[in-house]
C-alpha cells in the first residue's frame, strides 16, 4: 500500500470518527426523551397516586436529632470539609470562611472572607434551622451563594455535623428547645394530605356485617387516630465522608 493510499485511509477513519463524535454530542444536547406523567399501561395492584397534595421538597427535620446526635461521626464528616475550610479559633480563610464559633453567629459575619452578594444580603443567624437548610442544598437556600457543594442529603449526617461544629465555641449555642423543634416539624414535615396516610375513604360509610352502618377506619367501634405527621426519613444519598465533599455551611456557609 502506498503512502499515499494509506493517507486516504487515515483520513477516512479520522471523517468517520469526528462524525460520530459530534452526532453523539448533537444528540445527547438536542435530543430529550419525554417522560411520561402517568403509566402508558395500568397495573393492577400498582401504588396509584391519590391526587392530594404534592410532598413538600427539602429537608427533613432535624432539630429533634441534635442533642443524641454522633459527634464524633460529624466531626469525621467535617474532613471532607477541610480543603476549602478551617475550624480552628482564628483559623484563616480558605476557599470558604473559617468555621469556629460558626453555629449561632450571623450569616457572612466573618471579616477577613469575601462573601457573594447573595450571603451578605442573606439575614438572621445560622442557627440549627438555617444550617440545616443550607446543608441540605446551599444554592436553594442562597441562589447566588459561592459555594458549590451539592448538599448533605441524610438528616443523620446533617444532625452530626453540627452538632460537632456545635462545640467549636468558646460558649456552645443552647440545644434546640422543644418548641423550636414543634416548629420546625410544623413546617419541614406537615401531616399527609388527605387520604395519603394509609387510610382508605376516612369519613366514609361503609357497612358491617350485620348491615349496620360503620365509620371507615373504626376497628371494635374506636376511630383510627392515625394521622400524627410521619416520622423524618432517615434519608438519602451520599453519607460517610467522602459523599459528601465540600464545605458545610456559609460558603459553606458559602
Amino acid at each position: 500500500m502506498s503512502n499515499f493510499e494509506f493517507n486516504k485511509l487515515f483520513a477516512a477513519f479520522l471523517i468517520a470518527g469526528i462524525i460520530a463524535y459530534l452526532s453523539a454530542f448533537i444528540a445527547d444536547h438536542v435530543i430529550h426523551p419525554h417522560e411520561l406523567e402517568e403509566d402508558a399501561v395500568f397495573v393492577e395492584g400498582a401504588p396509584v397516586e391519590t391526587g392530594g397534595a404534592a410532598a413538600p421538597k427539602g429537608p427533613d427535620p432535624i432539630l429533634h436529632l441534635i442533642a443524641t446526635a454522633d459527634i464524633a461521626k460529624g466531626e469525621k464528616l467535617s474532613k471532607a470539609c477541610a480543603a476549602c475550610h478551617s475550624f480552628d479559633k482564628g483559623g484563616a480563610a480558605k476557599v470558604g470562611p473559617n468555621l469556629y464559633g460558626i453555629v449561632g453567629n450571623t450569616k457572612a459575619h466573618s471579616p477577613d472572607f469575601a462573601y457573594s452578594d447573595a450571603m451578605q444580603a442573606k439575614e438572621g443567624d445560622w442557627n440549627y434551622l438555617s444550617l440545616n437548610k443550607f446543608l441540605y442544598k446551599p444554592k436553594d437556600y442562597i441562589d447566588g451563594t459561592k459555594m458549590l457543594y451539592i448538599g448533605m442529603k441524610k438528616p443523620e449526617d446533617r444532625a452530626a455535623i453540627i452538632a460537632w461544629l456545635r462545640t467549636l465555641a468558646d460558649s456552645q449555642y443552647p440545644l434546640p428547645t422543644q418548641g423550636q423543634i414543634d416548629a420546625e416539624l410544623a413546617e419541614l414535615a406537615p401531616p399527609p394530605a388527605e387520604g395519603e396516610d394509609g387510610s382508605e375513604g376516612v369519613g366514609e360509610d361503609e357497612t358491617s356485617p350485620d348491615g349496620e352502618p360503620v365509620q371507615a377506619g373504626a376497628e371494635d367501634g374506636v376511630s383510627s387516630m392515625e394521622n400524627s405527621p410521619q416520622e423524618p426519613l432517615l434519608v438519602p444519598d451520599t453519607s460517610d465522608t467522602g459523599d459528601n465533599a465540600s464545605n458545610p455551611e456559609d460558603e459553606a456557609a458559602e
